[in-house]
């Protein structure tokens, strides 16, 4: 039996999990415009199936502005 495609199966398996979390909350649906949204999206994906047992992953960010 080969351990390595079972353990990549259980990723692929986890991350669509997290996709559809994504999808549910409506991450897919809006413009990520900023890095924080667009952070927020990957850390759901990839936080997977623990977004079902209560876990909110958000990211928080702030981005330096041109001095004028």
């Amino acid at each position: 039996m080969r351990y390595g495609s079972i353990g990549g199966v259980i990723v692929v398996i986890w991350l669509i999990i997290g996709a559809i979390a994504a999808g549910q909350r409506g991450y897919f649906d809006r413009d990520n415009n900023n890095c924080a949204e667009a952070g927020t999206t990957v850390v759901t994906v990839i936080a997977g199936p623990l977004n079902y047992v209560g876990a909110n992953p958000e990211i928080e960010c702030e981005v330096p502005q041109p001095s004028q």
